[in-house]
């Protein structure tokens, strides 16, 4: 009897752990989309001349931008993490200088660069329960 509940509570470990981590992408994606979101809002409001709306909007989309810096792991994640780092330092000079020069282009640069990632991150469910399946 020991022996199936400390099964049980193995397998109860497993699934909580994998819809944390399922949670975890999940949120990511949600920011990415956040990102999105506020980087056409600021293209729009730039276009429209909303100084104030455009100011926020920006505002917005780098304190996602710090907030998936923070989310990365630079000691298991190796050269991914570093990469994604230097990438989002480089997305926000870039918004800095849509913000301070009204230059949709930039804004468009940056929301390129977050499209691949969003679009590889996206696979990610995919891959893992192909590994679960692989794996088991």
């Amino acid at each position: 009897m020991g022996r199936r509940s400390a099964l049980k509570a193995y397998q109860n470990v497993e699934v909580e752990s994998n819809a944390a981590y399922a949670d975890g992408v999940q949120l990511v994606q949600m920011l990415f989309d956040g990102l999105m979101e506020s980087i056409d809002k600021a293209h729009g409001h730039i276009e429209r001349g909303e100084i104030a709306e455009k100011n926020e909007t920006i505002s917005r989309a780098q304190k996602i931008i710090f907030g998936l810096q923070m989310s990365l792991d630079m000691e298991r994640g190796g050269d991914l993490s570093r990469n994604l780092n230097d990438l989002y330092e480089y997305s926000v000079r870039r918004l800095l200088h849509a913000h301070s020069r009204n230059d949709v282009e930039a804004l468009e640069e940056v929301k390129s660069l977050i499209t691949e990632v969003s679009s590889a991150w996206s696979m990610l469910p995919g891959l893992l329960k192909n590994e679960r399946i692989a794996a088991a």
